[in-house]
């Protein structure tokens, strides 16, 4: 994982806006409609492209594909793995339940996205013994990134973690949640070590060690949800016992919904078990009005040495665009928190397109909101280096 020893870098958590056609296709194939699959191959090798030079020309550092030629962040999972089949019964979070014109206004708001709460279960064990979609998804980010050599100056490749996984695609197979997420551990390594073979940094998607609180285990104590929590960290670091850990960085968010999160964890709660994580980076919410204030708590448990924060400084459910000086306000507030800021990197709340059809922010926005995060990060430069 690069770090600069002279100016704050930017970088994002992973998922940027679709387009509608390539929006409708990948919808329409996890749904197993027919569909034209070389105009869907052209529509993502064309969308990888346009999100690479879109980044660079914001003034991103720290790049990606995007997502683009994935249906979810996680749920794109069957359909390369073998084992899933039906549907899952995934429960609301609790601000559905507890503010009904809530969430009436969200089913009228996206009437027609991707699987998120009825996506495949586990109803055979899990293999993944064809990695050629990941592989494929490589070669469309080397390719459409080639042209552009020295304008960005790293670039990182998601994967769901086994938590978010098992918590998704919800277990009708194994006799324990324990063995059903060690064992998506074992099979998701396979695309864990390709993506860091291929020169990237892993980004670990595992929005599970907090969001889960008010989804799955809404309704119980939060020991028990903490327990999970942990036994989530030991899955995923048996996952990377063969990667540098300098080569992952782990993003964990309390829902990407512009919602009233009442419920969320607090940071503090799940901060020890964060830090248990085989990884060199750790990509957290700071820039939505429910966790803002929570800067104070890496004072009081602070970032192991050798972990580089990420802090979200761009809110990535509201169409505001950030002013640069309140980019640069919160970078700074980062830097105070961690007490190096060679340790910070600026990045988002959570991704811009966690799911096809699922997109709080417009795209022409997206844009806007990474550019001002560049020219926050300059100002802020300009402050801590003088």
């Amino acid at each position: 994982m690069h770090l600069s020893t002279d100016r704050i870098l930017t970088t994002h958590v992973g998922s940027l806006p679709r387009s509608p056609a390539l929006t409708d296709l990948l919808i329409r194939q996890e749904r197993d409609e027919a569909i034209d699959t070389a105009l869907l191959a052209r529509e993502a090798q064309a969308a990888v492209a346009a999100v690479v030079e879109r980044q660079i020309a914001a003034g991103v550092d720290i790049i990606n594909d995007g997502e683009q030629p994935r249906v979810g962040f996680q749920t794109y999972v069957p359909q390369r793995m073998k084992g899933f089949g039906g549907a899952s019964s995934r429960p609301f979070p609790t601000d559905y339940r507890d503010f009904p014109d809530f969430a009436k206004a969200m089913a009228s708001r996206f009437a027609r996205r991707s699987k998120v709460r009825d996506a495949p279960q586990a109803i055979a064990e899990v293999r993944y013994d064809d990695l050629s979609a990941a592989e494929a998804e490589c070669a469309l980010f080397d390719a459409a990134s080639a042209g552009h050599a020295g304008r960005y100056v790293e670039r990182f490749m998601t994967a769901a973690s086994p938590g978010i996984i098992a918590t998704t695609m919800l277990n009708a197979w194994y006799e324990s949640h324990e063995k059903y997420v060690f064992a998506l551990a074992r099979e998701m390594r396979k695309e864990y070590e390709l993506i860091v073979a291929r020169g990237y940094v892993l980004q670990l998607d595992a929005p599970d060690l907090a969001m889960e609180r008010v989804v799955l285990f809404q309704d119980k104590p939060l020991a028990e949800f903490l327990a999970v929590v942990e036994l989530h960290v030991a899955a995923l670091n048996e996952a990377l016992a063969n990667i540098p850990r300098e080569r992952v960085r782990l993003h964990c968010c309390w829902g990407n919904w512009e919602g009233p999160h009442v419920h969320d964890v607090p940071v503090g709660e799940i901060l020890p078990l964060l830090y248990q994580a085989r990884v060199g980076g750790l990509s957290l919410e700071f820039a939505n009005p429910r966790h803002q204030h929570e800067y104070a708590e890496l004072k009081r448990q602070k970032l192991p040495a050798g972990m580089v924060l990420l802090p979200g400084v761009l809110d990535s459910t509201t169409n505001y665009v950030e002013h640069p000086e309140v980019v640069a306000n919160r970078i700074c507030e980062a830097v105070a928190a961690v007490g190096d800021r060679t340790r910070v990197i600026a990045s988002t709340d959570c991704g811009f397109g966690t799911f096809a059809g699922y997109e709080f922010v417009a795209p022409d926005v997206v844009w806007a909101k990474l550019q001002a995060a560049a020219e926050g990060a300059r100002i802020a430069t300009r402050r801590l280096w003088g």
